[in-house]
């Protein structure tokens, strides 16, 4: 993994492991959807880049936040994972391959 639980918990203000299993699963879901926008392995990066872990903490975030889909914003506005892969495309298109 890219990135450590314990960086996830600390960027999510999480200090107990009661959650520890869905966060990992949140990092490890990010981190393909990263891989899916960039077009190619994380691991051809000999160091990640700062702007890739700031995705993937952005997208771990956003699943965190959203995961019962019973807040406001989920029931009258859009705030669904296709944005927030939006928001990263953004953030990751000058790193992004022409094709897998």
């Amino acid at each position: 993994m890219v990135i450590t639980l314990d960086e996830a918990k600390l960027y999510l203000k999480i200090d107990s492991d009661e959650e520890d299993t869905l966060i990992t699963s949140f990092i490890l879901t990010a981190e393909e959807i990263c891989e899916e926008i960039l077009r190619f392995p994380l691991s051809e990066f000999e160091e990640t880049p700062k702007l890739v872990k700031q995705a993937i903490l952005y997208c771990v975030a956003n699943m965190y936040e959203k995961r019962e889909g019973s807040y406001y914003y989920m029931k009258n506005e859009s705030g669904n994972i296709s944005e927030t892969i939006e928001i990263m495309k953004l953030i990751l298109g000058n790193l992004r391959k022409e094709s897998w």
